[in-house]
């Protein structure tokens, strides 16, 4: 479905706080795009979002949304288990489709999606890592490529949060909750792009909930042959998040890497120089910029222009092969091969 003139209409199919508080908001500011209708199965919670945002139209029904011909888009913020079974049924009916991560439960589930994109050329797909788009990564990717840091060696990577809210679709396994599927993800995504590269062989050591049957701690350690990335990521631990890149000739660390703010400067800290005469390390101010609002309008440029998305679908797939390559480490006690 092509856009209407420079402006991509984006319809939300679910009232889910992600959407709420952050996509909607960030999505109205972006210069290409205009939210114009919401679906949610609690029409209240529909309503209510609605009057919130500004939303002109209300649908209590995802496929009412996806019947809109107004609507060019949908973003999906729905549970995990819930995004490959809506994004074919909005591309069957001519939508642009913007994700939330994971893509889906499994690689084979997510390379379903893959197939039918490929059938239906003419729309966007992606997955909505919206973390790379910010200045902060770019100016990261950049200084690792650019040798700031000479060949690099090593990613150590953090991101945690505390949550025993039985309730939360986070605890609940069978939606494809826990803590590598939620935020290990972003960390096996960083990973893969700023080595280029899919890790040889992963190790994975998964501590699980007794209560809730979720992986609550994950450590992974990523072999690219050249170099590893090692990560905790936990949905049990003080909220935490940084992450830090070491080469040759220095490292560059990012202090809020995943959930940038949208009114403050993010820092990064560049130390580099030669092996025993490292310089103190450089603080850079990154521009304030809502990634959010980065990711509507690079999502708005590709369908408008009929250019390809930032990141292809096949990109999640090969994500969740690292998943599930840590799981089946973690179960056999050993290095898991790609």
């Amino acid at each position: 479905m092509p856009a209407s003139g420079s402006i991509v209409r984006w319809g939300i199919l679910g009232a889910a706080r992600i959407a709420v508080n952050k996509v909607i908001p960030a999505t109205q500011r972006a210069a290409n795009a205009e939210v114009v209708a919401i679906a949610s199965r609690r029409r209240d919670a529909a309503e209510r979002a609605a009057a919130d945002l500004g939303i002109s139209r209300v649908h209590d029904s995802y496929e009412a949304l996806l019947a809109d011909e107004n609507v060019d888009a949908v973003y999906i913020p729905l549970p995990n288990d819930a995004h490959v079974p809506w994004s074919l049924k909005a591309l069957a009916a001519g939508k642009h489709v913007l994700c939330e991560k994971p893509l889906a439960l499994s690689s084979v589930e997510a390379q379903t999606l893959v197939d039918a994109a490929a059938a239906h050329p003419e729309l966007k797909v992606m997955e909505a890592f919206m973390y790379r788009l910010h200045p902060q990564w770019v100016r990261f990717k950049e200084l690792i490529d650019g040798g700031a840091i000479g060949e690099l060696k090593s990613i150590q990577s953090f991101f945690s949060y505390f949550n025993r809210n039985a309730d939360d679709i986070r605890n609940d396994p069978a939606k494809g909750g826990g803590a590598l599927m939620d935020i290990g993800c972003y960390q096996i995504s960083l990973s893969r792009w700023l080595f280029d590269a899919e890790p040889d062989r992963v190790l994975g050591r998964i501590e699980i909930d007794p209560d809730y049957g979720t992986d609550r701690i994950a450590d992974g350690v990523l072999d690219f042959g050249r170099g590893t990335s090692t990560f905790t990521c936990s949905t049990q631990l003080v909220p935490y998040q940084r992450v830090n890149a070491f080469g040759t000739a220095g490292r560059v660390e990012l202090e809020i890497p995943f959930n940038a703010p949208p009114n403050a400067p993010c820092v990064l800290h560049l130390q580099s120089g030669r092996a025993g005469e490292y310089g103190a390390p450089v603080r850079e101010d990154l521009p304030v910029a809502d990634q959010y609002t980065l990711q509507a309008e690079a999502f708005g440029d590709a369908v408008l222009n009929d250019t390809p998305v930032p990141t292809p679908l096949t990109d999640a797939v090969a994500n969740l092969r690292v998943i599930e390559a840590l799981r089946a480490s973690d179960e056999r006690g050993a290095w898991e091969t790609l």
